[in-house]
Formats: structure tokens, sequence, C-alpha cells
């Protein structure tokens, strides 16, 4: 074959080749099309569309009078897309305006545009308020999202901030209420369906399916806002007065177990939970276990009355002030001598309550101390509560139970100490506490109420009446006369505890506090006030009772009953007897107004003999009647005769006019005030036009 030939032939079968590739082509799309169409057509769809979240609105947080506690407001993160077209031209114009906006430095601004890890994309600044929104977004520069969230806002500051806890940047529960009813709160998203463009660009679809976001409820409190600061600030000034190196302070209804008011000193600000350290979020009065001290004699006393081993009368001999119990040496402050078991919890004898204790069976005084709630829980609605430590009777040493009777070997929360003494105020009952009042929906309807729950029945009531006035005495006479509010009666315990670091008791480091209720009648109010390591005094009489003491005097005008107490309403003077006014002769409507104005009580004329004349009226004109009293008239019986003119001096021009005008006599009218004189004399015919001057 000649060599064109050849470059013939090897031309037509490349061509030949060539021309294939397109039906090759077709081939492979029909195949496409008809095995793997409707897959691919379906990814092509999901792939265009989408969706966007639409946030719930977390649930606000309200106190006991409806004032907004925890709320939220919109705030907004700046994020940027330095590759859109535009945004170089103004970067510089850009980064200097935000500076000055915000008081971000340029340049850290622009280090982080430079250093972003995404091509596309860098988030600013968060936080932003809808002013600073507002102005960045007329600047329209290109690549700039602002994108709008929602940031959680504490009205009130650091006040009950324990109570409340905080979140995290994201709105998630991190302490304090908004934890343990983050579920609650938080809601849950929505979202709405848009579609994607080819390139990315996200739009809204008409009919799109929309699933709306379902928001979360709004939460009560039993706290008021009021009471509530006003124990903050007592406390404060009751740790920063003892040098204490911190303090707590919770104030329940012994009845209903409500939680009235709960404070920490050191405390944070919720809005900025990072500027402060573990300790000033810890809350204290459900996390911290301490040997309570003194104020755990309510156990012993309750244990030895209710099993009879003692009764308040009793007589029990503390000697010089001291004793050994299973070798170990127990002292008292003083030397009591012989005392009745009245005066052993009243001036706190740590001799005559040992020994008193030591008549019990181990096993029902750990019975009894397990009744009023020490080695478990509360239960309170509010998390990280610890329940405290309580050794079973098997695990005891010859000197436990001398040593529980006067709040060693055992350790308790403030909380659970407050609750047994709510079950002395409240004849015996072992209630548990709880912060949350209720709950709404966004409409407002209450979702879920909180009830009275009693945990158990702790001791008798009877015990409880039998107590009471010992108790009482610790405040009249004992070691809380600094708790002492003339007019209120009080009933509570004082607490001493010396502090064990590393191993054994410091002599020098004390817990000092007091617990106790009022009106000791018909108790209102149980509060516990407990102080660390106070530097003036390791007494909880000298230390933590004042700070009691001035909470109550100020809480007293939020609650009404204790208010009468303190500042009983005199009686007021009865009113003197007055001369009862003559109205026979007048129209019977205008005689009982004049009565009434008087100060009497006069059932009204029926209304056929309003505009009669009153012809008897009882008691007689004259008589000396206190203000108040009922008078009765008596119209007169209906007159065929002409009527005549009655004597209308002394009434309003209203009254007179009133009833000459609806017996058609025309009336002119001289002056203001009352009928001093009129034209025509009383007991003369009607006439048709009269003159009264009045003044």
């Amino acid at each position: 074959m000649e060599a064109k030939d050849h470059i013939l032939a090897r031309m037509y079968v490349v061509l030949t080749l060539v021309s294939l590739v397109p039906l090759l082509i077709v081939g492979q799309i029909v195949r496409i099309y008809l095995t793997e169409g409707t897959e691919l057509r379906e990814r092509g769809r999901q792939q265009a569309s989408a969706s966007i979240t639409l946030p719930a609105l977390r649930g606000s947080i309200l106190d006991q009078a409806g004032r907004t506690l925890a709320a939220n407001i919109a705030r907004y993160d700046l994020a940027l897309d330095p590759t859109v077209p535009g945004f170089a031209e103004q970067a510089s114009t850009f980064f200097d305006r935000l500076s000055r906006l915000t008081g971000q430095s340029a340049a850290v601004l622009r280090r982080r545009v430079a250093q972003r890890t995404s091509r596309q994309y860098v988030l600013l600044l968060r936080n932003l308020d809808e002013a600073a929104r507002e102005e960045i977004a007329s600047w329209k520069v290109p690549g700039v999202q602002l994108q709008e969230r929602f940031s959680r806002r504490y009205n009130y500051g650091p006040t009950a901030a324990h109570v409340l806890g905080h979140v995290s940047v994201d709105g998630q529960g991190m302490a304090g209420l908004e934890l343990q009813l983050d579920e609650v709160l938080k809601g849950r998203p929505g979202r709405r369906a848009v579609q994607r463009d080819r390139h990315g660009v996200r739009k809204v679809r008409v009919d799109g399916a929309v699933v709306e976001p379902e928001h979360g409820q709004t939460v009560v409190l039993t706290i008021d806002l009021v009471r509530q600061s006003i124990l903050e600030e007592e406390l404060a000034r009751g740790v920063a007065e003892s040098g204490a190196r911190w303090g707590t302070a919770i104030a329940m209804d012994p009845h209903t177990g409500a939680i009235l008011a709960l404070a920490n000193v050191p405390t944070y600000d919720p809005n900025a939970p990072g500027r402060y350290d573990d300790a000033a979020r810890r809350n204290r009065a459900i996390t911290d276990r301490i040997e309570p001290g003194s104020t755990f004699k309510l156990v012993a006393a309750v244990a030895a009355v209710e099993q009879g081993v003692v009764t308040l009368e009793d007589s029990i001999e503390t000697g010089d002030g001291w004793a050994v119990f299973g070798g170990r040496t127990v002292k008292d402050t003083h030397a009591w001598g012989t005392i009745s078991f009245a005066d052993v919890i009243a001036l706190s004898s740590n001799v005559g309550m040992a020994k008193v204790a030591s008549r019990l069976d181990p096993g029902v005084f750990y019975q009894y101390a397990r009744n009023l709630g020490f080695g478990q829980p509360t239960w309170v609605d509010l998390p990280g509560e610890v329940g405290g430590t309580l050794k079973k009777p098997n695990a005891w040493s010859g000197t436990t139970l001398t040593s529980m009777s006067r709040g060693y070997e055992v350790d308790a929360t403030p909380l659970q100490m407050l609750t047994a003494y709510c079950a002395l105020a409240n004849g015996g009952l072992l209630v548990r506490p709880y912060v949350v009042a209720e709950r709404r929906d966004m409409l407002g309807r209450t979702v879920w109420r909180a009830s009275r729950d009693s945990i158990r029945r702790a001791f008798k009531p009877a015990t409880a009446r039998a107590l009471l006035p010992a108790f009482e005495r610790v405040v009249e006479e004992g070691t809380a006369t600094q708790a002492r509010i003339e007019g209120l009666r009080i009933a509570g315990k004082t607490g001493t505890a010396q502090k064990a670091v590393g191993g054994s008791y410091d002599r020098h480091a004390y817990r000092a506090s007091f617990v106790g209720f009022f009106p000791a009648e018909a108790p209102e109010v149980a509060l516990i006030v407990v102080l660390d390591e106070p530097r003036t005094s390791g007494y909880g009489g000298v230390v933590a009772a004042p700070i009691f003491r001035r909470v109550a005097r100020r809480w007293a005008g939020t609650l009404p009953e204790v208010a009468r107490r303190l500042a009983p309403v005199p009686d007021l003077p009865e009113p003197p007897a007055r001369a009862v006014p003559d109205v026979t002769g007048q129209p019977a409507t205008v005689a009982a107004s004049r009565l009434m104005a008087a100060g009497y009580r006069v059932p009204l004329p029926d209304p056929a003999d309003r505009l009669r004349p009153v012809a008897v009226q009882q008691p007689a004109p004259n008589t000396l009647l206190e203000p108040g009293a009922r008078v009765r008239l008596r119209a007169a019986a209906p007159d065929t005769t002409a009527p005549v003119m009655p004597d209308v001096t002394g009434l309003s021009v209203r009254q007179a006019v009133f009833w000459l005008a609806a017996r058609g006599v025309h009336v002119e009218v001289q002056g203001h005030g009352r009928v001093a004189a009129q034209s025509v004399p009383a007991g003369a015919a009607l006439p048709e036009r009269v003159v009264l001057r009045c003044r």
C-alpha cells in the first residue's frame, strides 16, 4: 500500500472512532436516565432544598410578685466573608469605623480576618446590641453578616444569683435553675424550608413547610425580690462586720416548704459568671456539709421528750461545767450546776444534753435524726445538693451518741438544718423545700403548680408544743438574746462548732449559726444564718443572731400579721353621741340623705314614699345617738288635701329643687350653698313659684 493510501486509511479509522464518541455519550445519557434518573433527580432536589432553624425563646424567670429576674434580649454576632467582591475596597474604612463603634482595636480585627481558618467565613464580634446592629447595617458593606441570637439578661445582677444560676454563651443552662430546668426553659426550635440556587444562596420557599418553635416556659419562683434583697444586704453586712470567710442564709415557709429567700456571701453576677471564681459561684446552702454544733440539739431534745426519758421540768446535774463521756471531756461555757432540761436547751449546756442523750438507745436516736431529714437530701429543686453524713449505729464509737447530741460526728447542709426546725415550727411534719411555685406557657396559662409535699411526720404535735417554750427561752433569756425583737415571739437555737482541719479540731476556727422562726405562736418564717470562721466571735448568738434580728425587722413590713404584732393598731375612741336632726315634714328622700350625711344608717324609703314628707322618725328628733346607729323614717300617708309648702331651709339647693320641681313648683335660686330662706313660708299652700335664697 502506498504511503498516501496508508495515511487515508488511518484518517478514516480516526474519523470513524471520533464519530462514535457522540453516540457513546448519548447512549450513556440514555442509560443513566433509564437506570439512575429517579435517584439522581431526588438527590438534586435534596441538594437544592434546605431548612433554616427558627430559634425558640428561652423562658423567663419571675419572682413571686411577677417581677422579671431573668429574660432574653436580642443580641447579634458579626461575621464576615472577606472574599465577596467589593469588600476589599471598603475594608480599611470598615475596620476603622467598627473600632470606633465597639472599642475593639482595628489591628486586632484585621488580624482575626487574616488568621481565619475558613476561606469565606470569620466571626469578628459577639454580643452586639440592637443599636450597634443598626449602625453596622447602615454602612452596607459587602460580605458583612449580622446573625441574630438571644442573650440571657439577669435584670437585678447578683440578686438571687445562686437560685437563678447562669447560662453559657450558647444559652445552655450551667448552674442553678437555669441548669435544673434547662429542658423546660429552652423550649424546642422550629424550622423553615428554603431553596438553594446554583450559587448556594438560600431563598425562602413560599410553599415551604414551617414548623413553629415551641418557646420555653416561664418559671415563677416562691422568692420575693424585696425580701431577697434584704436578706442579701444583711448577710453581707454580717459577714463584713464579723470578718467571716463566707456566709449563707435561707428563709422558708415552715408549713409549705416554700423557700422565701436564699443568699450566699460571696456571690457573683450571672451576667458575667466567668469573672468570678468557683467559691463565689458555690451555693453553700445546699452543697456544704458542716458539723452543725448546738443547733443539732433539737434531735436529742425531740427524741428524749417524745420517748419519755425526760420532761422539760426535770432537773439535770451539769456540775462544774464539765463531764467525761467515753474518755472524752465535754465542757460548758459556764458552770450551771443543777438546772431544768428547759434550761439545758435555753443555756445550751453540752454536759446536760450529753447526759440526757446517754439515756437514749442509739438506734432510737439515729431514727429520730433520720426522721428529721439528716443523712439524706431534702430533694429541693436546685442542682448540686448533697445529702449530709449520718453514721449508722453499728459504726458508732463509745462517744458518738454524746457527740451527736451536741452536733459533732454528723454533717448536714444549712438547708437540712433549717428543714428540721421547720418541723418544730409546724408541729412535727418534715416538708420538702422548693423554690419553683409554678410554670406557665407562652400564653400565660399555668401548666404546673407546686403543692405542699410532706415527706413524713418526724414527731408528734404534742412534742412540738412541749418543746416550743424552751426554744423561745433561748431567745428571751438564753444564748440568743441578740435575736430578740420587742413585741415578737421568736423561737430558735444558736450553734457554735469547732472546725475540723487536717483531721483535728482547730481551737481558733469556728462556724457560728442561728436558726429560728417567728412569730413563735403562729410561725410564718423560718430562717437560718451560718457564718464560717468569724473573727470577732465564734458564738452564733453574737454574730449570727443579730443578722436574724435585722432581717426579721425589715421583713416585718412585708408580712402584715408580723407587722401588726410589732406595731399594733390602737383602738380608736368611740365617737361621741350627737342629737339626731329633725327631718319630719321633709321629703323622705331628702330626709334620708341628710341623716346619712350625718353618719347614721337609714333604710331607703319605698319608691312610692320618696316624695312624701316624713311623718315619723325613730328615734325621735334630738335623741342622742352615736354615729352608725340606725334611724327609721315613715312617710306620711297619701293626702287628698292640697299639698302645703315644706320647710326646706338648711337643705342643699339640689335637694330642695328636686322635691319642689317634682311637685310642679318653679324654683328661682338666689346665691349658692344651702337654703337660708324661702319666699313662701312652711305650711302655706304649695305655690306655683317660689324663691330660695341660699348662702
